[in-house]
């Protein structure tokens, strides 16, 4: 098979993530929860033939490369797939994703009979059954406990929606009609897929398509070959702890080996799996690991399966980045962003140059849920932090970080959609590090209740430990939930993985996201800077003086 023109390969490979592109739009805006049409906590891809990711819609890093398992999955099962068959999953350790509330649907394309590949896409659904609305709590301590586990299963034929699993879906929700629109817009989004790779089929031929992709599979190794023997060959050690949960801290430790244009990360050392929902399925670890080393060493890569092939992972059966089922994992992006920050920090002793200190480096999930009106709600938001300083730049203030990347849900979509008012939606000054540049700011949000009773759950991190400084810079601030604050009934709840906390009406419950790590020695930021962040708010005039000496 020859190798269409380099101009044609690209205009082959731009029209791929255009069709992804497309499928996200068509799945956020045809979707019912605020989770997915506002905050975009989905992700859509196009596989090949053969199984390969040739193109992703970037949304969320997590998703890269964890709807793989579906495909593979289907290919392992006794399924016959035909023309017109969708099939969903959302069992992580089962080739479904990385946690229950993320269903995963594919539909394979055919020309006639022959396989041209396939249409997928992921979404966060805010409830999927289980123990705690919103089926996301930190403190589970079974994957039987987090939600409704779905095998793979035919979703629809060429005669349309196969109505059983549908109905199954919306009967082990508590929100049955938000559930079963998000569903629906999933599969308008695959269709979509399904016709627009058809058209790129059909307007450049399957021969020259394939030759493409293949192309640009192979050119994604090579990107990352060259960008590998640009690092200096030796192995790079990291370690991070992750805040405490009924027991020590779990340690999470890699040691990445660079040889030539071939890298290895081994996570020998890591802890044991964790007794409640932090434990990381093998999908999420891989797409961990593939996102900070394409953030450090070439971020221009294309997300593929030729990106993947070049890496190699490692890690201990029973640990918390492998755990056996049924080790529960809702929370598992929290755990994921402690592996970003030891795969960076490793990466730091390399190429210095390239890596910030530790930013939040946490997801901040919370959910508030009851009853208004007659109808139930479940509002799920994840609260952006500290972006880690680096050479030469401040780090960024309130934004999502690593393996996340949803959307700020708006104040006014906020309140339009649920019985909550938010007092307060600011940056915490202080709570980046002090450096020759300054780490990001985390973010304070108070939300007060308007319906008679409300339940709160989260999972977060650094509440216990602190964003890292690099190179002289200071930590940044941990986390913390705090009900009613400045009342006399004020109170901290004790860490970040909890549920079930009841709330009335009045109450308010304050949310603070961790800042970020500052970078070089404080001693070295220039007077200006610090009068300008004394103007903007971002410092106290006590952290000036003990930080700054001004």
């Amino acid at each position: 098979m020859n190798t269409p023109d380099p101009i044609t390969v690209q205009v082959i490979g731009a029209s791929l993530v255009t069709v992804a592109e497309e499928m996200g739009a068509v799945l956020r805006r045809a979707s019912y929860s605020t989770n997915i049409k506002e905050r975009s906590d989905c992700s859509t891809a196009l596989f090949d033939e053969r199984g390969e990711l040739v193109a992703q819609a970037e949304n969320m890093p997590i998703h890269m490369g964890s709807m793989t398992g579906l495909i593979d999955s289907l290919e392992a099962s006794a399924l016959t797939a035909q023309p017109g068959d969708v099939f969903i999953t959302n069992d992580p350790y089962h080739g479904g994703g990385t946690h229950l509330p993320d269903i995963t649907m594919v539909k394979p394309v055919f020309d006639g009979d022959e396989l041209l590949g396939y249409s997928a896409n992921i979404a966060h659904h805010s409830d999927i059954g289980g123990r705690v609305p919103g089926s996301n709590a930190g403190d589970s301590t079974s994957l039987f406990q987090e939600g409704l586990r779905i095998p793979l299963v035919k979703f629809a034929t060429a005669a349309g929606v196969e109505q059983a699993p549908l109905a199954f879906v919306e009967l082990n929700s508590r929100l049955p009609h938000e559930r079963r629109g998000d569903m629906l817009a999933q599969l308008a989004s695959v269709e979509l897929g399904e016709r627009r790779l058809r058209e790129v089929h059909q307007r450049h031929g399957r021969d020259t398509v394939r030759a493409a992709t293949a192309h640009l599979l192979e050119h994604s190794r090579k990107r990352l070959s060259a960008a590998l023997l640009e690092v200096p060959d030796g192995t790079y050690r990291f370690r991070d702890l992750m805040d405490p949960s009924d027991g020590p801290a779990t340690e999470i430790a890699v040691a990445i080996t660079i040889a030539g244009d071939r890298v290895a990360l081994d996570f020998d050392g890591t802890g044991p799996q964790s007794p409640v929902g932090i434990n990381v399925v093998r999908p999420a670890l891989e797409a961990t690991v593939y996102y900070a080393l394409k953030a450090v060493l070439d971020p221009g890569i294309p997300p593929n399966g030729g990106f993947f092939d070049a890496v190699d992972i490692s890690a201990p059966r029973g640990s918390i980045v492998n755990p056996v089922e049924p080790a529960p994992v809702t929370a598992r992006t929290d755990t994921c962003q402690r592996v970003a920050d030891v795969v960076l920090g490793a990466l730091a002793e390399a190429v210095p140059e390239r890596v910030p200190a530790a930013s939040h480096s946490t997801v901040t999930y919370v959910t508030f849920s009851g009853e208004h009106d007659g109808e139930f709600f479940v509002y799920p938001e994840v609260v952006a932090g500290g972006g880690g300083a680096r050479t030469g730049k401040d780090g960024m203030d309130a934004i999502q970080v690593h393996i996340t990347n949803s959307s700020n849900l708006p104040i006014e979509a906020l309140e339009q959609e649920y019985p909550l008012l938010v007092d307060t939606y600011e940056l915490i000054p202080d709570s980046g590090g002090a450096g020759a540049h300054r780490g990001g700011l985390g973010v304070r949000r108070d939300v007060r209740i308007r319906c008679d009773h409300a339940e709160f759950s989260a999972h977060a991190d650094r509440q216990a430990s602190r964003p890292w400084g690099l190179r002289g810079g200071q930590d940044g601030s941990p986390g913390r939930f705090v009900i009613n604050p400045g009342r006399a009934d004020e109170r901290q709840l004790p860490g970040g993985r909890i549920s079930g906390v009841q709330l009335r009406e009045g109450d308010v419950l304050r949310v603070e996201s961790p800042g970020s790590g500052g970078f070089g020695d404080p001693a070295q930021r220039s007077p200006e800077q610090v009068r300008e962040d004394l103007r903007n708010g971002r410092i106290t005039e006590r952290a000036a003086r003990e930080h700054y000496g001004f």
